[in-house]
């Protein structure tokens, strides 16, 4: 029995290992090109890009990994089952869930490793990423504005640029042309409104602020014998302090879900619900981790009945068949989520539910092919 459960987990691990890679590759690729873009056409230090291509990795792996697994399942028993192997070992009088057993059990350790990754890393490298966005939008401001949308990375201000260009005696690329600059006064009352030809960013990371020169332009200030209203300011130079919206007073970034450890959402959890906060957000958030986590152990009990039961041992038709239980599967959860925000399911059966659908498929599966 020992030779067989080494030689199933042979089997197992080098496509495993060879669908971790791709996946990670193709992943990896799409979110390449924009990081190169910060660099190459934003002016963004290679420092702090590779910081955030660093940050992206753990959070890939915790949809990658789980995948893979489903992926070298059906490849490696999809293999034996086809070239009879499978039915050879059954005639010498082994039963077909001890076959798959090493696996189950590989599958709940990878699932418990899975969980340590979404409640310690991801959010730290989530938090690492927001903290280094902010560093990037002090030192390099331009690297937040795209010219022809409305940027709202700003607190207070929404900004609008019709052209960046670089500083002929610097080299930044830091000149904005035709700013318009809006500052909501509330529900119901007109936004304050500043428009200039120009504007040039000059930034202070000591200080962590980032200043708005202003040249040429109009400003509405407000009018203090009409409160609400607004009259007409022209200037030549004007001077802005802006601050970024991940950074508050203290300077310091606070924390949102995804930034947070299970024991800390439950914190959060508690203290909402002691001020009578609907927590369901928050709840859905919780038991995500956990689910996705065992997402890997789901994976093998679904698949592995199929592999055998299938009889392929076609790469394209087992990768196929691998993406189609994980769209279905991610599309049950985002359907599950949405419903659970919306208060027509509990979070936490929301959150479980495709693993309990998948769970009770897998089961039918190895009792069909236990008793046949």
């Amino acid at each position: 029995m020992k030779i067989l459960r080494n030689y199933i987990f042979k089997e197992f691990t080098v496509p495993f290992i060879l669908s971790l890679a791709i996946l990670i590759f193709v992943m990896l690729v799409g979110n390449l090109i924009k990081l190169a873009e910060l660099v190459i056409t934003k002016g963004v230090s290679f420092l702090s890009v590779l910081k955030l291509f660093l940050y992206l990795i753990p959070y890939l792996l915790t949809y990658t990994i789980p995948i893979a697994v489903l992926a070298a399942v059906l490849l490696s028993l999809g293999r034996l089952s086809s070239d009879n192997e499978i039915l050879a070992i059954r005639a010498s009088g082994i039963n077909v869930f001890k076959l798959i057993m090493p696996l189950m059990i590989t599958g709940v350790i990878i699932s418990l490793s899975l969980i340590i990754l979404n409640d310690r890393v991801i959010p730290k490298a989530h938090y690492a990423t927001r903290k280094t966005l902010v560093d990037i939008g002090i030192k390099n401001p331009t690297a937040a504005l795209e010219p022809g949308t409305f940027i709202n990375a700003f607190q207070k201000y929404v900004l609008f640029v019709y052209s960046i260009e670089r500083n002929k005696q610097t080299g930044e690329r830091n000149i904005l042309n035709n700013v318009r600059i809006y500052e909501p006064q509330g529900k119901d009352k007109p936004s304050r409104i500043i428009v200039a030809r120009r504007g040039e960013f000059v930034s202070l990371p000591e200080k962590r602020i980032v200043k708005l020169k202003l040249i040429d332009g109009t400003s509405d200030e407000p009018d203090l014998k009409k409160p609400g209203e607004f009259y007409k300011l022209k200037f030549k130079t004007y001077y802005m302090t802006l601050s970024l919206a991940d950074q508050n007073e203290n300077r310091d970034i606070e924390k949102k879900p995804k930034d947070m450890t299970m024991n800390e959402l439950k914190q959060e959890i508690q203290e909402y619900k002691a001020k009578g906060i609907d927590t369901v957000p928050l709840s859905a958030h919780l038991h995500q981790k956990l689910a996705l986590a065992f997402s890997a152990f789901i994976f093998i009990l679904i698949a592995s009945p199929m592999a055998i039961i299938t009889h392929r041992k076609e790469k394209a038709l087992n990768f196929v068949l691998a993406f189609g239980i994980v769209i279905i599967y991610y599309l049950l959860l985002i359907g599950c989520e949405a419903l659970s925000l919306q208060g027509h399911i509990n979070p936490a059966l929301g959150m479980w539910m495709p693993n309990i659908i998948f769970t009770v498929i897998g089961i039918v599966l190895l009792i069909k092919l236990c008793v046949s």
